[in-house]
């Protein structure tokens, strides 16, 4: 989905546009997807990137100084309404790109993670009146942006628990799992 397209009930927050008209949406914001297509063997990231885990999350945000702190270092220095913007000193350049759910509203930025249970997966936000990034659970039928990180040594590794190497921060397996060298 675009935020604003084809809805009579979306309200614009955005400072200096309206978000509301689907073009204009698209260009600043781009695309708000379900996690269905997050989770979907054809990827939406460029080879090579994925979609960070709930993990992956967790230590970007403690890295730039925990929950109450990161997202005003996330967001970016302009785009946000009234007196909403970050410094973006993370280079992350979060935008209040909104999202859908039965109808669309921008004064936050939702992002999803690779991480879900049966009906539910995970996200971080940014909302205009603070520094803090939410974590939470939603629906997975949700539209949500997406951010996509590149593969590196630091997120590939076994991911297979009965490996005896098994790495719980590894989110994309590299064929490394060892199962007959097992110490016990």
């Amino acid at each position: 989905a675009v935020h604003g397209e084809g809805e009579t009930t979306c309200t614009s927050y955005s400072q200096g546009f309206d978000a509301c008209n689907s073009e204009l949406a698209l260009s600043e914001y781009g695309r708000l997807y379900n996690w269905y297509a997050v989770n979907d063997d054809r990827g939406l990231c460029p080879s090579n990137w994925h979609v960070p885990s709930d993990i992956e999350w967790t230590v970007l945000v403690n890295f730039l100084g925990g929950d109450e702190l990161a997202g005003g270092q996330m967001k970016s220095a302009t785009g946000w309404s009234e007196d909403g913007n970050g410094t973006n000193l993370s280079g992350f350049s979060g935008l209040p790109g909104g999202f859908r759910i039965s109808n669309f509203s921008n004064y936050a930025g939702y992002w999803w993670s690779s991480s879900s249970d049966d009906s539910n997966a995970w996200y971080r936000s940014l909302v205009s009146t603070g520094d803090q990034v939410n974590r939470g659970e939603f629906n997975q039928k949700n539209g949500f942006s997406v951010r996509c990180i590149e593969n590196t040594a630091e997120n590939m590794g076994c991911t297979d628990v009965e490996g005896c190497n098994y790495d719980e921060l590894a989110v994309f397996d590299d064929g490394s799992c060892e199962y007959d060298s097992c110490v016990e």
